[in-house]
C-alpha cells in the first residue's frame, strides 16, 4: 500500500469511531433529557402509579449497551486492537 491510502484508511477508520462516539452522545442526551419528561408526565397524570421506572430501565439498560459497544470492549481487552493481534496470531500459524 502507498503512504497516501494507509493515511487515507486510518481518516476512515478515526472518522468511523468518531461518528459512533458522536452517536453514543446524543443517545445520551436524548436519555437525560425524556427520563424527567417521561417522570414529569407520570407523576402529573397518573400519581398513583410510577410506571416511568419501566422505559427508564429501558432506556438506561439501552445506553449502558450503547457505551459498551463504543468504548467497553477496549476496556475489558476486547478491542479492534485484540481483534487484529489475534488474526495476525492465526495468520502466523497457518
Amino acid at each position: 500500500m502507498r503512504n497516501t491510502e494507509i493515511e487515507e484508511y486510518k481518516y476512515l477508520k478515526a472518522k468511523k469511531r468518531v461518528e459512533k462516539i458522536k452517536g453514543f452522545y446524543i443517545h445520551t442526551i436524548v436519555t437525560i433529557i425524556l427520563i424527567p419528561v417521561l417522570t414529569f408526565i407520570n407523576l402529573k397524570f397518573v400519581p398513583q402509579y410510577h410506571w416511568f421506572w419501566f422505559p427508564m430501565l429501558g432506556m438506561l439498560l439501552g445506553l449502558f449497551f450503547h457505551w459498551f459497544g463504543v468504548f467497553g470492549t477496549e476496556k475489558f481487552g476486547f478491542g479492534k486492537d485484540w481483534e487484529e493481534r489475534k488474526i495476525k496470531e492465526y495468520l502466523d500459524e497457518n
